[in-house]
């Protein structure tokens, strides 16, 4: 990471260089694609004056897009997510007379890649920074051991600005596909009748169609539609299904509908599958390890894999990989005391460590104490409330200045899987910091269960537990401004204010904390 000088003098040679700077090739990288370690994704890595200029550019060029891309477009774009995408599709089949139940799910090969950049740049039209855009996507890659080589098509993955060229590349497939919408009366904004309705998240798609004929038809023009762009279907991965039969999976969620016209969107087969070998393996990994190892392992990976699908119907699955989790432990710790009976080990290990739950079976590290004089234990997915996502309106963009009350409103509706005490300090302090008002966590959330992990490790967990927010107006401190309250705040802002409540030498301005 740069340090505070460096970041400094980065930002005055990211200005400097505004027009004349000559991008680089990018390294290539290969990581895992998906559950099957055997397939690899290649990414281009820009160096960072790359990066620096990518994020300038993006900032100018992503308002204006944001006012034209399509109402149903949901990955890489602000303010939307996936959680937007399955509560589209809800929308979409939730009643038993919903006629769409024909399903094009279709998913595009190697789409990062194989974007042609005639029609890229054509559609970007005069933006002034167009020629560095196309300098970028013809700037080549360099691979350890092969060399260079040109890329005249595709955009890297791995860029700043690429997953926004790829939405650019791809705009326009729903009137493609057919769907159109009333621009005007009560109807506004909704699907005609007769029309598919098309759901995308980046390269993935969800055509939802009245009958199977239609649903072929969808997918003939848009293939006619994409081989201009360079652009085509994954056969092996694009079928067409019915909705009452097997269902669908999309972004990790199984959708179906089931016997008496019940719409259920669960977690996919697949994703529980993963998890349960994710979670074989770590315990595999941690055998010699005490039991704190274990608490600080899995819990960040229970905390994102709950809070991501904790806006589906969940619940059942959660206890069911409550259960898979305590087997896990208990084979742990018979495996570390191998002579000691089951009367000793779940004396040891288990106890009702959550104050705040009557369940005697919670795995804990009893040799550990933490900062609050509590024993560390594992939490437990069913202890995250299922939440159903509010789905952000229409064409909505946090870049459009007139929906500002509206983003701030849904910001606040919208919750983090953080405990109801926190949350109901935050809805108190509207989410701001009472020191210096910035929000104290990050408006976008994370997009994938390890995303949510990381989001725990890096923000939240840090922020709450730790340094960056801190528990401000404990009793025997001097009250501030608004009374004798615990108010959270981030801790660079606490720094600035001596112990004693009185602003330091460093920051004599700043406010008389609690």
């Amino acid at each position: 990471a740069l340090t505070s000088s460096a970041r400094m003098e980065m930002a005055v040679r990211v200005h400097q260089t505004v027009l004349s700077w000559q991008p680089l090739p990018v390294k290539r990288v290969h990581i895992p694609k998906g559950p099957d370690r055997a397939k690899l994704r290649p990414l281009g890595i820009p160096v960072i004056m790359d990066r620096c200029h990518q994020a300038r550019v993006r900032a100018a060029l992503e308002p204006e897009w944001e006012a034209r891309f399509e109402p149903r477009s949901y990955g890489f774009r602000p303010g939307r997510g996936c959680a937007d995408a399955i509560a589209s599709l809800f929308t979409i089949l939730r009643r038993k007379t919903a006629k769409r139940v024909w399903i094009l799910d279709a998913d595009l090969s190697t789409a990062f890649d194989r974007i042609d950049h005639s029609r890229l740049l054509a559609a970007i039209g005069s933006f002034p920074a167009r020629d560095m855009i196309r300098k970028w996507l013809k700037a080549g890659v360099l691979e350890p051991g092969k060399g260079f080589a040109p890329t005249d098509e595709g955009t890297p993955q791995g860029g700043v600005i690429s997953p926004l060229l790829l939405n650019v590349a791809l705009h326009g497939l729903e009137e493609a596909a057919g769907v159109r919408y009333h621009a005007s009366g009560v109807h506004a904004g909704r699907t005609m009748s007769g029309c598919p309705a098309l759901v995308r998240y980046a390269d993935d798609l969800v055509a939802c169609c009245h009958s199977q004929q239609q649903a072929q038809q969808v997918k003939a023009r848009l293939a006619e539609w994409l081989a201009p762009r360079g652009l085509a279907f994954n056969e092996e991965k694009t079928t067409i299904v019915h909705l009452g039969q097997d269902g669908f999976d999309f972004l990790g969620f199984n959708v179906r509908r089931y016997q008496g016209g019940k719409l259920l969107i669960k977690p996919s087969t697949a994703a529980l599958r993963r998890l349960r070998e994710r979670l074989s393996v770590e315990m595999r990994a941690l055998r010699g390890s005490n039991a704190m190892a274990v608490v600080a392992r899995l819990n960040p990976i229970i905390r994102g894999w709950a809070a991501y699908y904790r806006g589906g119907v969940s619940s059942k699955t959660f206890h069911a990989l409550d259960y898979h989790v305590w087997k896990l432990t208990y084979k742990w710790a018979k495996h570390t005391h191998p002579n000691k009976s089951k009367w000793w080990i779940c004396g040891r290990y288990f106890g009702r460590f959550n104050k705040f739950r009557n369940d005697r079976w919670v795995f804990g590290a009893r040799d550990r104490i933490d900062d609050h004089g509590a024993v560390p234990y594992l939490i437990r997915f069913s202890w995250t409330d299922i939440v159903r996502h509010q789905m952000v309106a229409g064409t909505s963009s946090p870049d459009d200045p007139d929906l500002a009350s509206y983003w701030t409103a849904r910001r606040r509706r919208v919750k983090p899987p953080l405990d109801n005490y926190t949350l109901r300090l935050l809805d108190r302090q509207r989410g701001l910091c009472p020191l210096c008002t910035d929000p104290l966590l990050t408006a976008d959330q994370p997009q994938s269960p390890r995303e949510w992990e990381r989001w725990w490790l890096t923000v939240t967990r840090k922020a709450i537990a730790h340094d960056y927010l801190v528990h401000d107006g404990r009793s025997g401190q001097r009250a501030g401004p608004d009374g004798d309250r615990t108010r959270l705040v981030h801790a660079s802002c606490r720094r600035q204010i001596g112990k004693d409540g009185k602003p330091t030498a460093s920051n004599p301005h700043a406010p008389v904390a609690a």
